[in-house]
């Protein structure tokens, strides 16, 4: 399987066996979301992914999700008002128990930064009310358009309005702090609307972190994330396409075309790219996905996501096992398509890209191995950076990437195609040539005369310097 599976982590799940069933069911990456629960829960379930990967040999990373500026209602009086359309209601951004005259809203600039005639969601778009009167710095009279029943704690979307606030919170500062107290691999941050929120929060990381630094996802789920994506993609280690969001925020008419078109720059620019939201939501309670779920994961694969994800079907759900085992057969099955192998992405010309040569040798290495049908792809890598170029080209051969250390051998784990593994007791290019192949036949994974491509550097350690590039038969 070379599309990856990432999976939320929540009480259905966070237990020592049933998070053991599920990486040994196919799970790849533990997404942890700091929206919910203590540190010190979060503490425990990595603790146990850490240990779950020394006893099986698995390199499962870890995804530590920031909450971000997520706006909310605040409690109501009774657990539940009904909205009635042509009605209006105060929201406050000082704190009250609501009722069906004001609520609460957790946005404390919401009165200086909205509009009259602006809509604001609720409850993933499922009310809509409209603001019809300013009234003070503090308070705001909303016209319902769409009613319903809305309970405590609601997520609030504001499409049409230019949010003041920062991306990054104070919340999201401690929760980072701790991610890397713990070496995740992955950190997603929230709500990105420009290329300066990555490059803040990698400054964050880089004056914090403690041994390993952590590679960054930009979660796109704002209309300013898509105006700004080109940008977004050029700084950031990979992308999220947060559809739950991103369909209210945008016409949800929008999204399958936005999720393509983000697959395809993410490509281009050999960035990961993982499909999230609501993709099997039927298996929260049923065993069977309905067939719209199913094509929503064999589509996804087929525009060439790196990963698909899972959110309440594995943290809250009834049948999380189920739900991976699930998305596992979808993927093998897709995989099976030729078209979705050997993308044919060029490296850009040398006086553009100061890896130019670098970048040649790993797409030479992918056309070599379509034609000569190798059996493998193996290399070492000592940032990531050659795993991702080679998998951007998705060629169909397997490609099995070794790194120096536990922690880059995992956070690999989210790349499409790439199987990582941690070695770290070779030095030269022709030990690697000798001891590599032997490593992966002792394990099963290639057999004697079967054609293997080989990349790295030579001499062996230089870094960004890929200069080599070896067929030969496995002995």
């Amino acid at each position: 399987m070379k599309t990856k599976i990432v999976a939320t982590i929540g009480p259905a799940t966070s237990d020592f066996e049933n998070l053991k069933a599920l990486i040994k069911e196919g799970v790849n990456v533990c997404r942890l979301n700091f929206s919910h629960d203590s540190h010190d829960y979060k503490k425990e379930i990595i603790k146990n992914i850490k240990k779950i990967n020394s006893e099986l040999g698995t390199n499962a990373a870890i995804l530590a999700d920031l909450q971000g500026p997520k706006i909310r209602t605040g409690l109501i009086k009774d657990g539940a008002i009904e909205l009635v359309e042509g009605e209006t209601i105060i929201f406050s951004t000082e704190a009250c128990e609501g009722d069906k005259n004001r609520i609460f809203i957790s946005y404390d600039r919401f009165a200086k930064d909205v509009s009259i005639g602006e809509r604001v969601l609720m409850d993933d778009g499922k009310l809509q009310v409209e603001v019809s009167e300013i009234l003070s710095d503090t308070e705001v009279k909303m016209e319902i358009i769409a009613g319903g029943s809305l309970s405590s704690k609601k997520g609030v979307n504001l499409p049409d309005t230019k949010i003041t606030t920062p991306s990054i919170t104070e919340k999201d500062i401690e929760d980072v702090i701790f991610a890397l107290e713990h070496d995740v691999n992955w950190v997603a941050l929230s709500f990105v609307r420009t290329a300066q929120d990555i490059l803040e929060l990698k400054e964050i990381i880089r004056k914090n972190a403690k041994h390993y630094l952590p590679k960054i996802i930009a979660k796109i789920e704002k209309p300013e994330a898509i105006k700004n994506i080109q940008e977004i993609i050029d700084v950031t280690d990979a992308i999220m396409i947060a559809r739950g969001d991103l369909g209210v925020e945008v016409p949800q008419e929008r999204v399958p075309l936005i999720q393509k078109n983000i697959i395809r720059q993410c490509q281009v620019h050999s960035k990961p790219v993982i499909v999230a939201t609501q993709m099997m939501e039927g298996m929260m309670d049923n065993l069977r996905p309905t067939r719209a779920e199913v094509s929503d994961v064999a589509y996804s694969v087929m525009q060439g996501a790196d990963a698909v994800m899972t959110s309440g079907e594995t943290s809250v759900g009834k049948h999380p096992l189920e739900t991976i085992a699930t998305m596992k057969a979808i993927i093998n099955e897709v995989e099976q398509y030729e078209d979705i192998y050997f993308k044919h992405f060029l490296p850009s010309r040398e006086s553009e890209n100061p890896r130019f040569i670098n970048d040649s040798i790993l797409y030479s290495a992918c056309n070599l191995a379509q034609h000569a049908e190798a059996k493998a792809i193996i290399g070492n890598t000592h940032s990531g950076y050659s795993a991702f170029r080679i998998s951007a080209q998705r060629p169909k051969s397997p490609i099995y990437i070794f790194a120096k250390n536990k922690h880059l051998a995992e956070t690999m784990n989210l790349v499409w195609g790439v199987q990582p593994f941690c070695l770290d007791d070779f030095h030269d290019t022709d030990i690697m040539l000798q001891k590599l192949p032997a490593y992966l036949k002792g394990i099963g994974l290639v057999n004697a005369g079967d054609p293997l491509v080989f990349f790295g550097s030579a001499p062996l350690g230089l870094m960004g310097k890929t200069n080599m590039l070896h067929l030969s038969y496995c002995l």
